[in-house]
């Protein structure tokens, strides 16, 4: 299983990459969690190029959801994907529904700022 990773990188834009299980996450990152977000989007919905205002780990229940990328490249997220979305400046990624049912999805907020831990 492999997770996503989304940040900002030196161009200020926001990259996708792949982080392999086995090494990550770090479990400190993981030990103070103190609540989790439920999020339901509806069908279609679109927000516009945004930054996170902290990382999160997004896990997807259901539906499915694309993120853009400056680039203009779109990935797709359906049930059990998990994202490390850690593009906190720059220009950020656009997000839009792409199911014909809700995006059900658990953002769970890190505590620990410095990205990749």
């Amino acid at each position: 299983m492999k997770i996503s990773r989304i940040y900002t990188g030196d161009d200020g834009q926001a990259h996708i990459d792949e982080i392999d299980v086995d090494s990550f996450p770090n479990p400190r990152s993981l030990s103070e969690i103190t609540g989790l977000q439920f999020r339901v989007q509806q069908p279609g919905r679109f927000a516009d190029w945004h930054v996170e205002s902290r990382r999160n780990y997004i896990i997807t229940l259901s539906g499915e959801g694309e993120i853009g990328l400056g680039d203009g490249s779109l990935h797709r997220f359906g049930p059990g994907a998990v994202v490390l979305v850690e593009d906190l400046t720059g220009q950020g990624h656009t997000t839009r529904v792409t199911s014909d049912i809700p995006r059900i999805t658990i953002a769970v907020p890190l505590t620990n700022q410095t990205p990749g831990t």
